[in-house]
Parts: C-alpha cells; sequence; structure tokens
C-alpha cells in the first residue's frame, strides 16, 4: 500500500508518523486489515531511520491500532479504539450549583486607570523594593533547605513571633505565636473558619453592606449567608437572625462605609456572640492606618471567653501579590485550623515567610507603616475636602484605612460606569450592598497619587454635571 506521510518542515518524525497514520485509520484512509509497509522499506520512502518508523509503528500497537503477524507484517486492527478529539462546546461536568452565585474573578488592572481611587489598594510605587530585594537574596544565598522544602501550614515561626508582637503592641491584641496562623489574607481565613466551624446548610452573616468576598466564600461552602444592616454604631446586632454560627465583622474600619463600630456595639456582639454559641470573625484589615482619635480596642481584645477569630493582612500595608495574612485564633480552635490550612494548600510560601519575618524584626516593617500613614494622611485630607464641594454627594466620617465613601440621594452606577470608561476607577457604594443597597461612591487613595486626586475628582465632576449620573 502507497502510504502518504509529508514530514516537510518537521523536526519530530517519529512523532508526525504516528500522527498521520493515527489520523489515517480513524478517518477511514486506511482500512481495518490492511497491511502497512515494512518498517525497512517505509523508512527509506521517508529518507529516515528504520528505528523512527519501528518506533511509530509500536506506539499504534500499544494503542491499539495495528497489530503485528509473525512472518507476515503489520495490519490495522479490524476495530482501532477510536480516541475522538474533545469537542469545546460538549456540556462535560457541571460544578455544584453553589459556583453559579459566585462572580467572576476581576480581570487584571493592567494598564492601571489614568485617575486610580479603587479601595483598599496601596501605594505599589512606594513599596521597599530595594529592602525586600535585599532580604530575599540573603535568604537564598545563606542556602538554607528548610526554606526551599515543604513548610509548617501554621506559618513560618519566626513570622508568627511577630506578627504575635506586632498587634500586641499596636493593637492591644494579647496572643502568643502559638495562636497565630499564617494565611493569604480575609478570605482564606473566612473559609478555614468555615471549614472547621460550619457544614453545609449553617447560617452565617455578613455585614451589610459590607466586603464581598468572604460571603462568596461562605456562600460557595454551601452555607447559608444572611446579610445584616449597618448602622452609625456597627452592625445591627438585633437584626443577626436566630441560628445564626458565623459573624464576619469589620469593627474598627467598617468597610465599605468607613465607620467605627461603638463600643457599646462591641460589647453587645460579644454578649450576643457568647449566647449563642457563635464565633466572630473580626476583619482588622487596615488598622495600621489611623489618622485622627485614639485607636478603638478590637474585639479581640475585649473578649474574655474565646469567641473572637482576629484577622489581620500585609496586603494593604505592604502588597497584595505576597499574599500573607494571619489569623489569631483561641486555642481551641488553632490545631483544627492548621489541619485545614495543610489540606487546602499546605503553606505560605516559605521564602516571603522569612523574608517579612526579618523585615519585621529590624524594624523596617514599623518605618514603613509609619512612612506610609503620613502619606494617607495627606491623600485622606485632601480628598475629604476636594468631596466636600460635591453637592451631590456627603462623605461619611472616616479616620482611618485607605479609603472613604460619600453618600448620595440617587443611584451612581451610571456615574461610576461613565467614570471608568473616561480613565477614572471608582466603585459604586450599591456593589457592596446585598439586600437593601445604599446610594454612594466609594474612593480609595491608596493607590492615586495625591496630585492626582483633584484633577480626578473635576473630571468626575464634568461627568456628573453632564449627566452621566
Amino acid at each position: 500500500m502507497e502510504i502518504h506521510i509529508d514530514l516537510t518542515g518537521t523536526r519530530g518524525h517519529r512523532d508526525a508518523i504516528y500522527r498521520q497514520l493515527r489520523a489515517a485509520i480513524l478517518a477511514g484512509r486506511i482500512r481495518p486489515g490492511e497491511a502497512l509497509p515494512p518498517t525497512r522499506e517505509l523508512a527509506q520512502r521517508l529518507a529516515v531511520s528504520r528505528t523512527t518508523v519501528s518506533a511509530a509503528y509500536d506506539r499504534l500497537t500499544a494503542e491499539g491500532f495495528l497489530a503485528g503477524r509473525v512472518g507476515a507484517g503489520t495490519f490495522v486492527t479490524a476495530s482501532p479504539v477510536e480516541r475522538p478529539s474533545p469537542v469545546l462546546d460538549a456540556p462535560g461536568v457541571q460544578p455544584l450549583p453553589e459556583w453559579d452565585a459566585v462572580p467572576p474573578p476581576p480581570a487584571p488592572f493592567a494598564p492601571a486607570p489614568e485617575f486610580d481611587f479603587r479601595p483598599g489598594v496601596p501605594d505599589l510605587s512606594l513599596f521597599p523594593f530595594d529592602t525586600w530585594r535585599r532580604l530575599i537574596t540573603q535568604r537564598l544565598r545563606a542556602g538554607q533547605a528548610d526554606l526551599m522544602t515543604y513548610g509548617d501550614p501554621q506559618g513560618h515561626a519566626g513570622l508568627r513571633a511577630e506578627i504575635a508582637r506586632h498587634v500586641g503592641v499596636s493593637r492591644d491584641v494579647r496572643a502568643s505565636a502559638a495562636q497565630v496562623v499564617v494565611t493569604a489574607g480575609a478570605q482564606q481565613t473566612t473559609d478555614l473558619v468555615a471549614r472547621v466551624l460550619l457544614r453545609p446548610g449553617d447560617l452565617a452573616a455578613v455585614e451589610d453592606p459590607g466586603y464581598p468576598p468572604p460571603r462568596l466564600v461562605l456562600g460557595a461552602r454551601g452555607i447559608r449567608v444572611a446579610p445584616v444592616p449597618v448602622d452609625a454604631a456597627g452592625i445591627v446586632v438585633d437584626a443577626i437572625p436566630a441560628g445564626t454560627r458565623l459573624v464576619y465583622v469589620t469593627p474598627s474600619h467598617q468597610y465599605p462605609l468607613g465607620l467605627s463600630m461603638s463600643l457599646d456595639r462591641r460589647l453587645e456582639l460579644l454578649d450576643w456572640a457568647e449566647r449563642t454559641d457563635a464565633v466572630l470573625v473580626e476583619d482588622d484589615y487596615d488598622s495600621e492606618f489611623r489618622y485622627t482619635g485614639r485607636p478603638l480596642e478590637p474585639l479581640h481584645s475585649l473578649d474574655s471567653r474565646g469567641r473572637v477569630v482576629y484577622v489581620g493582612s500585609f496586603s494593604k500595608v505592604l502588597s497584595p501579590a505576597l499574599r500573607l495574612g494571619f489569623l489569631v485564633a483561641p486555642p481551641s480552635l488553632v490545631p483544627a485550623l492548621v489541619k485545614a490550612r495543610y489540606l487546602t494548600d499546605w503553606h505560605a510560601p516559605n521564602v516571603e515567610q522569612a523574608a517579612l519575618a526579618a523585615f519585621m524584626a529590624e524594624g523596617g516593617f514599623a518605618r514603613h507603616v509609619r512612612r506610609m500613614r503620613k502619606v494617607y494622611r495627606a491623600r485622606h485630607e485632601l480628598l475629604t475636602r476636594a468631596l466636600a464641594a460635591f453637592d451631590f454627594l456627603t462623605p461619611l466620617p472616616s479616620s482611618a484605612g485607605l479609603h472613604l465613601s460619600a453618600v448620595a440621594a440617587a443611584d451612581c452606577g451610571p456615574l461610576v460606569r461613565a467614570a471608568r470608561r473616561r480613565g477614572v476607577r471608582l466603585y459604586s457604594l450599591g456593589d457592596f450592598g446585598v439586600g437593601e443597597r445604599r446610594h454612594g461612591l466609594v474612593f480609595g487613595y491608596g493607590a492615586v497619587a495625591a496630585e492626582r486626586i483633584e484633577p480626578g475628582l473635576a473630571r468626575l465632576r464634568a461627568l456628573a454635571d453632564g449627566g452621566a449620573a
């Protein structure tokens, strides 16, 4: 049989012979029972080695397309096993329906918008690149083999000790390194706590409006999530549904309203958690940046009954790309949380953990926080003054963090969309609501330079005056 095989421009002759013979068999151009040319003959015809042809024949034989007969040759089998190419639009295996409610991940923000008012993003141009490069290089040059293998699911021991010291000094969170678990941030913490405490169908509560990812994490695990309204004093404890097992809160700087939970409301929430045998996940995501007034006591430092899991992150202080955060848990929960961390992704990157531990130990982290606090305070004051001139916005009181919000009388969604088309990136307050959606805008000032704030707001105001709102 004459078989056409084209090796023009190919490098892997064995694979090319295999693919073309296989395709001819599956298409029926070479029928079952027909003999293939002897390996020596086909090799001479194609000007390749006999070994190359034999290897292609052997692979086809192993896959059931060919069979050899002693003294007779090599033949196409009567019924080769057909392996069709995957159909891209086939229905395939379907995920659980809980995932239908989860929005897709946000697209990477590259290039960055001209005026970047996204909340929760630090000024990465002021990241201590030289110091970080030195710390990483030192760890690698030292040849610490323990940093290049599997690590402790609870986290690097040195980093846990530095975290315990940091939150003890800066936030009065009294805990030992044994109570610290290094995580990838608030989303993973919520997932870990839910894994060890909640079953599908259990009830959890979140602030409304609030930070969306924890709500989505809980819902994706089959947990029922109840939105609870927030007033000027914080989450409305009386509105938490009966049977709630977990409450996720941001008491020091409510996300996204920017308000602080009053002391009376904190005590009320702690009493509720004790009465109902519930856990409170306290996300203290940007408390390093407080500009006025005395720092408020976190729920954790008021908790004497082991009801609070305290959550912190290095994403807002240093960089989201580090994916390093932490939780401080009651001793009763730590063993289960460490097991859950091990089962999910084992541990955070060892080299980065060791570098961050050294950065904190030598005082670099504290210096960076002080430096950035001055930078963000100036932007906070500038933005607050500038927003006061907007007649359709009323800024909400805020004295901390990397964002502030302003309420409006009408839906700001159209204005937000128009602004994004014109290079001004910000969010509508309604994007963070679950039940009753509030009207307003959320302005981040971490990623926008001070000199860009007023021009960005001027463009926003021009859009609003032009009827985009």
